[in-house]
């Protein structure tokens, strides 16, 4: 199943979390787009003030199928290898989940100063039909 990862291309942590999930899925599961890019926000349906509950995960067979933030973030865990079983630990463990809600809420309020803002956004390489909607045109 493909899924549409929406994250924030000018997010250092972001930027480097899409790296870290390229190699690891290596092009099998997930497709990559960023907030940044409102085309592709538009296309989805989704209003741009969204993107500031956090990154967004669509299942792209079934587009109605989506999850935002830390829910994104534990689906995605969900498809990657072992991900279920450190998933199904997180998740009944007493206080863990929302222990992680609140944290992926503070990271996702501070990223830039916490880790740093990019000054282009990131596209990965992969991603063939990604263009940079923050790029001067002349």
């Amino acid at each position: 199943m493909p899924y549409l990862v929406i994250y924030d291309g000018l997010c250092n942590l972001c930027a480097n979390g899409v790296k870290l999930l390229e190699q690891l899925d290596r092009g099998q599961q997930f497709r990559y787009a960023p907030m940044q890019d409102t085309a592709t926000l538009a296309q989805w349906g989704i209003p741009p003030e969204q993107m500031e509950r956090g990154m967004i995960l669509i299942d792209l067979e079934q587009p109605e199928r989506r999850w935002q933030g830390s829910d994104a973030v534990e689906h995605i865990a969900a498809l990657l290898p072992s991900g279920s079983l450190w998933l199904a630990l997180y998740r009944n463990l007493p206080g863990l989940k929302l222990l992680g809600d609140w944290g992926y809420a503070q990271i996702r309020d501070h990223r830039y100063e916490w880790f740093g803002r990019r000054d282009t956004l990131y596209l990965p390489a992969a991603c063939k039909r990604c263009r940079d909607p923050l790029a001067q045109t002349d």
